[in-house]
């Protein structure tokens, strides 16, 4: 078994915690794993170790976008996770906002922009959110609030092409997806994240940063209604194995106030993450969590 950790993206610390985590888990399964940090050799060094299976644990470009799902079905090897169209459609969140809009699903008014222009003078009324369209774990998002007078000043790493989207108020809640066939647990729970702010990078990933209430203290019509929602982008995007969806939820409009947000397909699974918490209040530890990961991998869908 071979455990994908590392790799180059913006995403690479999140990912080697992923990865360690997954590793110590598997080797309590029973597994042989190697760790493999993924670089520019990953195609020889997959070759030498020649696994049974490769547990995709990157994060970020290259590693959940559909390009090392694509090179791991050239070599044939059966990996976690998502397919190549599946990792591709829900890394670009412009693309996931038309395939929620086709089956129906409830999303924010966006846009994609050129970053000059948004720099330049409001692109939308504030108050909106400007973010990398392809990027996860919250990296470089910028909160424009209302009645702000200026636009936003933007990193200079930030894209030449960004997404804007219109700021939904609310509560964040997500749900954590696992298979969609017969005997898979499908959704597993709602949990509510409690921050301080902005539930940016270090309120996901430090200790300490967020508090998570799971399962949410929701009216049942919301918990179902995440629990649905979050099952029909699973199956709308075509993921396989485990997802999780993020919502924002207007308590003052009811249902009509439940927004998706987007849908990770290689959710964290560091000591703060989501999915395992998820994976937890329906009785499944995080070991028997990467097993039946390890167990539904495959090259061929």
């Amino acid at each position: 078994m071979a455990v994908l950790l590392g790799g180059p993206s913006s995403e690479r610390e999140v990912s080697q915690s992923t990865g360690r985590e997954c590793a110590a888990a598997l080797r309590g399964e029973g597994y042989e794993v190697v760790e493999v940090d993924a670089g520019p050799d990953l195609p020889a060094r997959l070759a030498e170790i020649s696994p049974d299976a490769v547990f995709n644990a990157l994060h970020g470009r290259w590693g959940e976008d559909g390009c090392v799902q694509g090179m791991l079905e050239w070599l044939k090897l059966p990996y976690t996770h998502s397919g190549v169209l599946a990792s591709a459609l829900a890394m670009d969140k412009e693309k996931t906002k038309e395939v929620y809009r086709a089956h129906g699903l409830p999303v924010a008014a966006s846009q994609l922009a050129r970053k000059d222009d948004v720099t330049a003078d409001h692109v939308m009324p504030a108050p909106y959110v400007v973010k990398p369209y392809n990027e996860g774990s919250s990296v470089g998002v910028y909160l424009v609030a209302e009645g702000a007078n200026s636009p936003p000043k933007l990193a200079d790493d930030m894209p030449d092409i960004v997404m804007v989207e219109a700021y939904v108020p609310g509560r964040e809640l997500t749900v954590s997806v696992m298979g969609v066939e017969e005997g898979d647990p499908g959704p597993l729970c709602v949990t509510e994240i409690i921050t301080e702010g902005w539930y940016d990078y270090t309120a996901k990933y430090a200790p300490g940063g967020s508090h998570h209430v799971c399962p949410a203290i929701l009216p049942d019509e919301i918990t179902e209604a995440c629990m649905d929602y979050a099952l029909r982008a699973h199956k709308a995007l075509g993921c396989r194995g485990v997802s999780r969806t993020d919502f924002r939820w207007d308590e003052d409009k009811g249902l009509d106030g439940l927004i998706l947000l987007e849908t990770n397909t290689q959710p964290g699974m560091t000591p703060t993450s989501l999915t395992p918490e998820h994976a937890q209040a329906k009785g499944i530890s995080f070991g028997q969590l990467c097993r039946w990961l390890v167990e539904d991998a495959s090259c061929d869908r």
